[in-house]
């Protein structure tokens, strides 16, 4: 549910929205209402039909909460969404918050007082996020049906499509056995079953995928996985064909009522990504809810063998087109648009082997727009971009054997940029680089590594609103937990396998963004005194922008890094090009001057 500046509805027409919600919750004797952005299995992505943020407000950010009282609302969105908040949604209708500044509970209790009955759609919040506002004083009330549901008089109907088969040439592992491993460490916790919620979770775990949502390759399905390995799947069962029924040998197709054979039983609910919907169910069928982390979250994100190998060769792949479209902005940048650049990007994606979709909509903002921090381009925004203009393009692959984002902040010339904008760039590069080199004791997490990347800005006084990296999937999301370099994040030990996001960056509103992104396997670094070390290694292979960097603000060691990524870059993508493109990537590779 995305509206151009063209079809944008009226001021009235939300008005008619939220008053039609307030008089529902007024007849349920309520002060408010709380409506996340989220589907029923708490994810980024949404299937349209659970758009219910968007038809409510108009903001189409991929997070964000809305609250609704009797007589004000606001909209609460984190530092990526403060510029999209403000130009899609109505000032007179919305109030707008920092989700993490001004946090919603403390501001419905200023608004409402304590004690005040709030409602809630239990499919649609998870127990900790609950308890957060029951913390503040609140009563929380559940709404079923959710009453944007009763209103909503066009909405789209549910996904349909099939599940897909995930073959152990990509999985590189059985589900049997990763059910058996899962198992184990449930019998090691005491607990009887898990409930699973979390769509990537459920198709890493059975080797599955699909199409359900967009850029993330996945059919939407519960499980319930017991302790001995078997395991329950809640899915439509017009999604399992009887190839995908034979794929899931010994693998029960269930509805959910068969959460009522653990009464008096333990099952494990994960309190921070499982609709609590399931634990108040449980609870209500007699069983003994034991809050804990989803199982398959970090195991998921511990890459195997297999995994590796094809995050490296579709990485390799997805360099060959993004070097040939570096190329081509280089030469020919300033003719784009927005919109135009980012077709040209994925269409070379699209002529590379295993490509399925791009792993997210492309960020292409020229000049001020890249200061919007997921600024998408739409028809009334989309400008061309022109001659000595800052481009930020951020963008992915889903590959069978891997999933990519990267972002390369360009210069498009032909005039030499100012320089305060090569200083600007290059303090970013210097955090990237930073991060990048760290060799650390295993235990660490990123949370404790994040400073790293921010330290050049923060000498200058700079900084930026969002966490410095994330966990990237296996075909799966491109955004996947539980590490991440932020200092919001757990602190979750990173591991040999793991491969997360290095993007520092800088926006001034107005004027530019910068931002420079690599994905990094964490890989072992060998014996310390005692302990064992980590490093990590690029994936992303392409080159940066040489034309904003300043090399008299990089140190020897800064450029002896840059220097051989360039070389290892030119060594695995120089051959995989032809002709012009080899030319141009040779002189983007060569070694810093200056």
């Amino acid at each position: 549910m995305h509206f151009s500046h063209e079809e944008r509805p009226s001021y009235e027409f939300f008005m008619k929205r939220l008053a039609a919600l307030r008089a529902v919750l007024a007849a349920e004797g309520l002060a408010g209402f709380i409506q996340p952005r989220a589907d029923s299995h708490l994810g980024e992505y949404v299937p349209p039909h659970e758009e219910r943020l968007a038809w409510l407000t108009g903001f189409t950010g991929s997070a964000g909460l809305a609250v609704v009282l009797a007589d004000r609302a606001a909209l609460f969105v984190d530092g990526r969404y403060t510029l999209q908040a403000a130009a899609e949604t109505e000032a007179g209708l919305w109030e707008r918050h920092h989700l993490i500044e001004e946090p919603p509970p403390a501001w419905i209790v200023k608004m409402a007082g304590k004690g005040a009955r709030i409602g809630y759609d239990p499919w649609l919040i998870s127990r900790d996020e609950r308890e957060r506002f029951r913390a503040a004083g609140l009563e929380l009330v559940p709404l079923a049906p959710n009453p944007i549901d009763r209103l909503w008089e066009d909405r789209p109907p549910p996904p349909a499509s099939p599940a897909e088969i995930h073959p152990l040439r990509f999985a590189g592992q059985s589900s049997a056995e990763k059910r058996a491993l899962i198992g184990a460490r449930l019998r090691e916790a005491g607990d009887e079953a898990v409930v699973l919620s979390d769509t990537a979770s459920v198709n890493w775990l059975f080797n599955l995928r699909g199409r359900d949502l967009p850029h993330t390759p996945v059919v939407l399905a519960y499980a319930l996985l017991r302790a001995d390995g078997t395991a329950q799947l809640f899915i439509a069962p017009n999604k399992v064909t009887e190839e995908v029924r034979a794929w899931l040998e010994g693998v029960e197709i269930a509805p959910e009522e068969g959460l009522a054979a653990f009464a008096g039983r333990s099952v494990r609910v994960d309190p921070k990504t499982c609709p609590v919907w399931f634990a108040e169910t449980l609870e209500r069928l007699g069983a003994r809810v034991h809050f804990a982390e989803d199982p398959v979250s970090r195991a998921k994100a511990v890459k195997n063998a297999t995994e590796q190998e094809g995050a490296r060769a579709a990485h390799r792949r997805d360099a060959r087109a993004l070097c040939r479209f570096l190329r081509h902005m280089a030469e020919r940048g300033a003719a784009e648009s927005e919109s135009s650049a980012a077709a040209r990007l994925r269409a070379l994606r699209a002529e590379e082997a295993l490509f399925v979709e791009e792993s997210f909509p492309a960020i292409s903002a020229a000049g001020p727009h890249g200061a919007i921090v997921h600024y998408r381009v739409s028809p009334a925004s989309d400008r061309r971009i022109g001659e000595n203009t800052v481009y930020l393009i951020d963008s992915g692959g889903q590959y069978r054997d891997g999933t990519t984002d990267v972002t390369r902040t360009l210069w498009i010339g032909p005039g030499d940029p100012p320089a305060t904008l090569r200083r600007h760039y290059t303090l970013v590069l210097k955090g990237h680089i930073a991060l990048a080199r760290l060799v650390f004791p295993e235990g660490v997490a990123g949370p404790h590594l994040e400073a790293a990347a921010r330290f050049a800005l923060w000498r200058e006084r700079l900084d930026y609103d969002h966490g410095t990296g994330h966990g990237v999937g296996s075909f799966l999301s491109v955004h996947e937990g539980p590490a991440a370099f932020s200092r919001n994040a757990a602190p979750i030990p990173l591991a040999p396998g793991m491969i997360l996001s290095d993007e520092p960056g800088l926006y001034l509103t107005d004027a530019y963004g910068i931002r420079i992104e690599n994905l990094l396997l964490v890989e072992p670094a060998g014996e310390g005194i005692g302990r064992r070390f980590l490093r990590f290694t690029p994936l992303t292979l392409a080159p940066y922008e040489r034309a904003l960097i300043d090399p008299a603000l990089l140190d020897l060691a800064e450029r002896a890094w840059l220097d051989a990524y360039h070389a290892r870059v030119a060594a695995e993508i120089g051959p995989l090009l032809e002709g012009e493109d080899r030319a141009w990537l040779e002189a983007a590779c060569a070694p810093l001057a200056g």
